[in-house]
């Protein structure tokens, strides 16, 4: 039995949605905090199992009986290592075979972007674990540019401090694909892929594939770091999420998310969607 965590999510419910398409709903299992938020996959024949990342004893219970685990790393910023650890070692303790976990296109100690630091450390401990393993370092969505662009739509205006930096921009549909793909294989494990789009696009890119879809003309002003920081502040955002968003923009301007990789359009066996199909299904609509 597969199970996937963070199945309340946009890419674990995804997931659950293509991988419904593979095989039957018996043969999957969805992790929930609260089991209220899982009726509409039970309702498609998906396991619920109950559990949090905090809460150990919960988890080795939700995992047995489970043969391959997608460990979506957590939405919550808080000791997000401590967090991936426990599942790991509560899928150890239940017997799980395999983990596929997300984690982030090009990890490394010294990454601008603050969210790197516990795939990094994640990373590390799964692959110490004894647990086979599929790692999957996914670059940014495409799906969080309609909030990167803010009202552009309305101003013509694209403000972001990421000066001509780059980004490998990837459909989270498409990761969600590539990771049912692996999870309903038998022959993937001990493997990582970086999983990107097939261009690396800048902020000047957008706007002009913004200005096609639209039909409207809209302007890239890269603005300066600080800038952003104190609009976030303004517009009373936490400080933790203040400094992811500084953070990754931060790693944008230095093109340390710019890295480029077949493994995706491999894994999925085409093209993945690019920033132009991207926009144009999402924006064109509203013209």
């Amino acid at each position: 039995m597969i199970l996937v965590t963070g199945a309340n999510g946009n890419l674990g419910k995804a997931a659950i949605n293509f991988l419904l398409k593979k095989i039957e709903p018996s043969k999957i299992a969805a992790l929930v905090r609260d089991s209220k938020k899982g009726e509409e996959l039970k309702t498609l024949g998906v396991e619920i199992r109950v559990g949090d990342y905090f809460d150990y004893d919960s988890l080795v219970k939700a995992f047995k009986g489970i043969n391959k685990l997608l460990l979506i790393s957590s939405g919550s910023l808080e000791d997000r290592t401590t967090q991936h650890i426990n599942a790991i070692n509560a899928a150890k303790e239940a017997g799980v075979k395999h983990i596929l976990y997300t984690s982030v296109v090009t990890p490394s100690h010294t990454a601008s972007f603050s969210a790197v630091l516990s795939h990094v450390e994640t990373e590390s401990y799964l692959k110490k674990s004894g647990i086979t393993y599929t790692i999957f370092r996914n670059s940014l969505y495409l799906d969080l540019i309609p909030m990167l662009i803010g009202d552009a739509l309305q101003s013509g205006k694209i403000y972001y401090p990421a000066g001509d930096g780059k980004v490998s921009f990837t459909a989270r549909t498409d990761m969600a694909e590539a990771l049912a793909n692996v999870l309903v294989s038998e022959t993937l494990e001990n493997k990582i892929y970086e999983i990107t789009g097939s261009t690396a696009y800048s902020f000047y890119d957008i706007a002009k594939a913004l200005s096609d879809a639209t039909q409207k003309q809209i302007e890239y002003i890269d603005v300066p770091p600080e800038a952003m920081e104190q609009e976030l502040l303004k517009n009373n955002v936490p400080s933790g999420y203040i400094e992811l968003l500084t953070s990754m923009a931060k790693a944008i301007r230095q093109n340390e998310l710019s890295y480029f990789d077949s493994s995706l359009e491999n894994l999925l066996g085409r093209k993945p969607v690019g920033l132009k199909e991207f926009l144009k299904i999402v924006f064109q609509p509203a013209v």
